[in-house]
């Protein structure tokens, strides 16, 4: 497996807004997928597969509890969105620290006045 498709599985999960739903209602603690199921106007097989995407991609994980399967966020679940985004910001400011220099060191000419 590449270094990437770790990232990439993240970042497609993610296009979904239904599993971002998802994840947006696990921020407030476990859920069973009957739970998650209850505010979308989709079947419960629906969901279980959102649920299936978003743990391959290493976004939740789930428990047995009995006849339970609570979901949950996982715990380094954005560890690898979050340095990737950094690399990205980190290279941006690298950027326009380049361009403030440039601009600095070549001030704009005045206009000519009539």
């Amino acid at each position: 497996m590449s270094r990437a498709a770790p990232l990439d599985a993240a970042f497609s999960a993610l296009a979904d807004p239904t599993r971002r739903a998802i994840l947006a209602r696990l921020v407030q603690g476990e859920a069973t997928v009957n739970e998650l199921a209850a505010p979308f106007s989709i079947s419960q097989p629906a969901i279980s597969r959102h649920i299936k995407v978003l743990e391959e991609a290493g976004l939740i994980v789930r428990r047995v509890d009995g006849a339970r399967r609570p979901c949950r966020i996982a715990p380094a679940a954005l560890d690898n969105l979050d340095a990737y985004l950094s690399m990205l910001r980190e290279g941006l400011e690298r950027s326009y620290a380049r361009l403030d220099r440039l601009l600095a060191d070549n001030p704009r000419p005045k206009k000519e006045q009539r």
